[in-house]
């Protein structure tokens, strides 16, 4: 008896005992940018009890025994840290937020440089993407896309080769978007393009992406028209390790990372590097790729009050690319087929640029770059209340773009006789049979019949250059005959000026130099000012070259007017120019300076930069030596700019910013016509910009609103137009735009371990007013005037219209899953308003393509094993497989009374004659990455 109560004393002791528990919950955010770090570990000490902190920080650790706890908190990038606990029964124990505090040596320090903005405190519209959401969502998608669900922005992946995606923020284009990398400009001090096939490499060591909608915060006279991308990269890491990581995708997709770090020693030195490779092919036809990556970042510690840090990033990349040119004869009917059913398409995937040559898959489009990054910052704390931050900089880019040069009897590369046909559906380039003739072979159909006459064999060279007998191409034909056929003449081609194709590489390196400097000085615990020092130098170099000849023996080429009769034969060589051959200098310097005003509800800054842009042109081959420099031509510019925020309460704040911005033109508009000649009307284009926001921060939701108003004015533009039969230019001015629209973004949490995530964003993108222009003949006499009726046009190639709504999920420790719907509607063709001829009549607007929605889900598991930390994903995109056009690059528009022609696309009002990209269906990747 007594041993039966004593075994029920004990089990309801033990019960008892393991009843006495309570929970653990709080949250992990960045010290320096509130952002919550998806993936952290928080471990009870002694034990392997924890849990891994969800995508806004928010952790829970069920079922903890009661009593004294100690929490150990790591996450890899960040110093570990341990906080004490009291664990009650049946209780929350909430240990609040923790910050934790960056283990990369200088990272905090280049967020300056980089003038990355602060939640409650800069204000300005921002998203901010860690890097551990980038890891884990973006896969082989293209690096923008993983900020499609930002309010406002826009992404496709244009033709869908590796790289040559786009991304649009409020209605403007890369042109117009500053990106910056850890607050170094990298737009194209030429056109302002942005490439990202360059730097599809930074998405592995990218430590978080900012996007400032609006002007921004950012202190330098740079394009933020529409906004600023600003990537701040890993830095060396205080703790020693590494990672090995391979991911898998749709079409051969495949993906090898590795990393290494030394850790801070006692010395002051720490390094990191990393190196990715990267094969396969993109979902449409013909687009293989290889790729590289490499990143290395040294710091050294001097003392407490410098410090040095290195930073070399890259990205060497081939992928042959898909492109819809204007004669390429690809539009939407082709790719469909006849609505009616008369005849199949080519399915959506078509890209006419590609085909087999001895085995291997070749294309006319083949884009080749390597554009190296180097960084060497200084960072010097001269005393408690001022800090220097330098970074001198330089970036060597080479490599282009290849395409087609030459003719076969006539006719262009284009035609469809160079492409296979199966039941009169195109297929891929001939280039055999195209080398074969180029060789001097017969192949039937590429020779013309009546009424266009020539010989049933190609003639070889007979025009000396030591090429006697042999096979050359050249650009340009002759007719050195004519024919009667029927009564009519024609023109009779038999020399060898019709005999061939050669692959040509357009070539666009540069050079380009770099000293930012940003000196801040704190006045008192309130107020502070900043100021610094943006000096650029760029050179660019543009040429081409003969990057295949196909067979051929030679290209003639008599484009440089001081070696007019040049024979090139060296495949492949940057030492042997054709067609064109000319530097773009650029040089740029600028001040600029703030003041700031923070105390604990109010945060204000007032800025002011300047500049002064100079442009010059070389040109070795229009212009003969010792007449081929233009002069200097200076530009000044520069912003003014403020904002201010005022936090209410714990909960909620406002703000509101304005600013104006007199942005210099861009080196293709001062230049005209491919030539030294400037144009002497060319001014700054002047954008004003309004903003107002408010942000709600709480346990169950955060939520931000903002309103814009941006005014582009003062474009400028020349366009050929006839005036009652006569040909003549007409220079227009004071083109304006109007962007304007309501953003909203929020975070929801009903419950623990799910975070509910929803975006809209509306926008209304116009052209603001009719605009009329004097028109003069080549004789500079006036002739007429010419209107164009853009008032209320639609500002082109971007969706005015998104929302989106996701979730993610933790299921159980390790293990998280996510979904999302994205929607995007109110679409424009695109169209060049220097071209366009629609608008030379009123009442008409640009087609509007279909509203398209698209879901992407995945998961992931990570979980500890050892000494190591292994982590599987898997993603799927476009997970319905949805068929959508992304985008248009013509504005026919749709008219009833020529249906047997042009027929409507289904439940839409365009036409099947433009010339779209349909974006990608179903891709997926899944890997594995193991970190120690």
């Amino acid at each position: 008896m007594i041993k039966r109560l004593l075994v029920l004393v004990f089990v309801f002791a033990s019960l008892t005992a393991f009843g006495q528990t309570g929970k653990i919950t709080g949250k992990l955010v960045d010290s320096e940018t509130g952002e919550g770090l998806l993936g952290a570990n928080v471990v009870i000490e002694g034990t392997t009890t924890g849990a891994i902190a969800d995508l806004n920080g928010n952790f829970t650790i069920n079922n903890v025994p009661v009593g004294d706890k100690t929490l150990d908190i790591s996450y890899i990038g960040y110093e570990a840290k341990k906080i004490d606990v009291k664990v009650t029964e049946g209780g929350t124990a909430n240990v609040g937020t923790i910050k934790l505090v960056s283990a990369a040596v200088g990272l905090s320090e280049v967020q300056v440089i980089a003038s990355v903005a602060k939640d409650r405190e800069t204000p300005v519209a921002v998203s901010t993407i860690k890097g551990a959401e980038i890891e884990q969502k973006l896969g082989n998608q293209e690096f923008p896309e993983v900020l499609k669900y930002s309010p406002s922005v826009y992404t496709t992946k244009q033709g869908g080769g590796f790289g040559d995606s786009r991304i649009n923020i409020r209605g403007f284009d890369q042109r117009n978007t500053a990106v910056m990398i850890n607050g170094i400009p990298v737009n194209d001090m030429e056109n302002g393009w942005v490439y990202w096939s360059n730097w599809a490499g930074l998405s592995d060591v990218t430590s978080q992406i900012q996007v400032q909608r609006g002007l921004g915060a950012t202190k330098l006279a740079v394009p933020t028209v529409g906004g600023s991308i600003n990537i701040i990269t890993n830095a060396a890491d205080h703790e020693k390790g590494g990672a090995v990581s391979t991911t898998i995708g749709n079409d051969g997709y495949n993906k090898f990372g590795l990393v290494l770090s030394t850790g801070l020693g006692e010395n002051g030195w720490a390094a990191t590097i990393q190196g990715t490779r990267t094969t396969g092919a993109m979902w449409a036809d013909g687009t293989d790729f290889e790729a590289w990556s490499y990143f290395l970042s040294v710091a050294k510690v001097i003392n407490e009050k410098h410090s040095v840090h290195l930073t070399a990033l890259g990205a060497p990349q081939w992928h042959h690319q898909r492109e819809y040119g204007r004669f390429d004869g690809v539009n939407y009917e082709t790719l469909k087929g006849d609505p009616d059913g008369s005849f199949e398409g080519t399915g959506i995937k078509y890209n006419p640029q590609w085909g087999i040559l001895d085995g291997e898959q070749f294309s006319w489009r083949k884009n080749f770059y390597h554009k190296p990054k180097i960084f060497l910052n200084w960072y010097w704390d001269p005393s408690e209340k001022t800090t220097v931050a330098t970074s001198a900089y330089a970036s060597f880019g080479r490599g282009g773009g290849t395409g087609d040069l030459g003719q076969i009897n006539g006719r262009f590369r284009t035609s469809s006789r160079f492409r296979t046909s199966n039941a009169g559906i195109p297929g891929q380039v001939r280039w055999n049979d195209i080398s074969t003739w180029n060789q001097g072979g017969s192949i039937n159909d590429f020779i013309r019949t009546n009424p266009w006459q020539t010989l049933d064999e190609k003639l070889p060279w007979d025009n000396g250059g030591g090429f006697n007998g042999q096979y050359v191409g050249t650009s340009g034909y002759s007719t050195i005959d004519s024919l009667h056929t029927d009564g009519r003449e024609y023109d009779y081609y038999t020399d060898r000026s019709q005999g061939g194709f050669i692959r040509r590489a357009s070539m666009n390196s540069h050079n380009w130099y770099g000293l930012l400097t940003n000196v801040n000085h704190e006045i008192n615990e309130n107020w502070a000012v900043v100021g610094g020092l943006d000096y650029r130098y760029y050179k660019g170099i543009h040429y081409r070259r003969l990057e295949n000849l196909l067979g051929l023996d030679a290209y003639f080429d008599d484009d440089d007017v001081n070696n007019p009769n040049h024979y090139a034969t060296d495949e492949g060589s940057n030492d042997e120019k054709i067609d064109y051959y000319n530097d773009g200098l650029v040089s740029w310097i600028g001040l600029f300076g703030q003041v700031e005003y923070t105390n604990d509800q109010w945060s204000a800054f007032l800025s002011l930069s300047g500049s002064n842009q100079g442009f010059k042109r070389i040109d070795y081959f229009r212009y003969e030596e010792g007449n081929q420099e233009s002069d200097w031509e200076n530009f000044l510019g520069g912003t003014i700019k403020g904002g201010v925020n005022y936090n209410i309460n714990s909960k909620h704040n406002v703000f509101a910013n304005a600013g104006y911005f007199s942005r210099q033109p861009i080196f293709d508009n001062v230049f005209v016509n491919f030539s030294n000649e400037v144009d002497e009307n060319i001014e700054n284009q002047n954008v004003e910009a309004y903003e107002f926001g408010y942000g709600f921060r709480d346990k169950l939701i955060s939520a931000n609103v903002n309103l814009y108003h941006t005014f582009w004015k003062n474009r400028q533009f020349s366009r050929t137009v006839d005036v009652d039969g006569q040909d003549g230019t007409a220079n227009f001015e004071g083109v304006n735009q109007l962007h304007q629209g309501i953003e909203i973004d929020a975070v929801i949490r009903p419950i623990t371990n799910l975070s509910i995530n929803a975006m809209f964003s509306f926008g209304n993108w116009r052209y603001t007013d009719n605009f009329s222009a004097d028109v003069f003949n080549n004789n500079n006499e006036l002739i007429g005037t010419q209107e164009l009726f853009m008032e209320d046009v639609k500002v082109p190639d971007a969706a005015q219209t998104t929302w989106s709504l996701g979730a993610d999920y933790q299921v159980i420790d390790g293990l998280n899953i996510n979904a999302a719907y994205y929607y995007a509607s109110q679409v424009y063709a695109d169209f060049d308003v220097a071209s366009e001829n629609v608008f030379l009549s009123p009442g008409n607007q640009a087609w509007e393509l279909p509203s398209y929605g698209l879901v992407d889900a995945g998961a992931s598991y990570t979980f500890d094993a050892g000494v190591s930390k292994i982590r599987l994903f898997i993603n799927i995109n476009n997970l319905l497989d949805e068929e959508y056009i992304a985008e248009s690059e013509t504005n026919i528009l749709h008219d009833p009374s020529d249906d047997d022609n042009n027929h409507a696309i289904p439940d839409s009002d365009g036409s099947t004659r433009n010339r779209v990209y349909f974006g990608f269906g179903r891709t997926w990747n899944a890997g594995l990455k193991v970190s120690f």
